[in-house]
């Protein structure tokens, strides 16, 4: 990879909502199989045209294949045995080098704004179940900082080392696109050529409708209840991949404090963007590219998207204005 690269489901209400539009065609085409799974503690959704429940079935244990090896929070996944090393080598699987290795190429296209080895910092932070609005210790947090540093993680083969023992690594910022691609993947080689895949919001299209017709994606409109939105983009054979400070959160002194961290302090990003949406071929592009977007902010974010060929953006600034890549996106509102 290098920079220059390129029946129906109910309303999708995670990052994205897909918005699934019927249409008419011989009942053999339009027929449709869906799975739908819990994964990385997010909803798993395949839904399939013309293919059988086996292909389904596959695709599900696929999801729990990925699960056990990038998981940071499964004590017996890869990423984990990693992470518990202390420095010591460890033989993982080829995706897991893989994956890691595209972590690796994302901290250098964004200048370490995008860094696997966040997870010291992110493991100190509560955005699901903190009633207190508590914060990290702060002494604890900058001492976290010092071992943020992809870097320090070598992958030779299929042997990683971490030469920090006390760095740790998190591919939940890019774990989800790389599995939507391996599926899409999947679905394509056994003839699949009208599908839809979610997980949790990561959207990828396998080709256009059963009936010719692109796939509507609902961009959620930010801090509004799910469901509501404040776009919708027109998707054939590709990924949208949301990434946004409403996402996981919570307010204390008038300060949102949310998911996407600052690798320099542990702190979440502070910036005057709620939202970055990134349309690409590829979901593990999208991924890391709407998280680091949303770190870089929205100027120099722009200016990255700009500089990639066949990856677009929609930007939305805090007063839920629309800033687009270039003005020939498919998108209404």
């Amino acid at each position: 990879m290098t920079k220059k690269r390129n029946t129906a489901l109910p309303l999708f209400t995670a990052v994205v909502s897909a918005l699934l539009i019927s249409g008419c065609t011989t009942p053999k085409q339009s027929e449709s199989l869906s799975m739908t799974g819990m994964y990385f503690d997010t909803v798993v959704t395949v839904e399939a045209w013309g293919t059988s429940r086996e292909v389904l079935d596959h695709c599900e244990e696929l999801c729990n294949r990925y699960e056990h090896l990038f998981s940071r929070t499964l004590e017996d996944s890869e990423i984990s045995k990693i992470n518990a090393s202390a420095g010591q080598p460890v033989t993982v699987s080829d995706e897991t080098a893989e994956l890691i290795r595209l972590g690796l190429e994302y901290g250098d296209i964004s200048h370490g704004y995008f860094d696997i080895t966040i997870a010291s910092a992110s493991e100190l932070w509560n955005f699901t179940d903190n009633e207190e609005k508590e914060l990290p210790d702060p002494e604890t947090l900058a001492e976290a900082v010092t071992h943020i540093d992809y870097h320090n993680v070598k992958v030779e083969g299929n042997t990683v080392t971490l030469t920090d023992p006390m760095a740790k690594i998190d591919l939940g910022g890019i774990a989800k696109g790389y599995i939507a691609d391996r599926l899409k993947e999947y679905l394509e080689s056994e003839g699949v050529e009208h599908a839809l895949i979610n997980l949790g919001g990561n959207m990828l299209a396998v080709g256009e409708r059963y009936d010719g017709t692109p796939f509507r994606v609902g961009l959620q409109k930010p801090f509004e209840p799910d469901g509501t939105t404040i776009a919708v983009l027109d998707v054939n054979d590709q990924s949208v991949v949301t990434s946004g400070n409403y996402e996981r959160y919570f307010e204390k002194d008038g300060i949102i404090y949310h998911h996407i961290l600052d690798p320099s302090t542990g702190y979440p990003v502070q910036n005057n963007l709620y939202q970055v949406t990134i349309i690409s071929d590829s979901s593990v592009d999208g991924d890391a590219l709407s998280t680091t977007c949303y770190a870089l902010g929205l100027e120099k974010g722009m200016e990255l998207i700009r500089s990639l060929d066949g990856v677009e953006a929609v930007f939305v600034t805090d007063d839920y204005e629309l800033h687009l890549s270039t003005e020939d996106l498919p998108l209404t509102q």
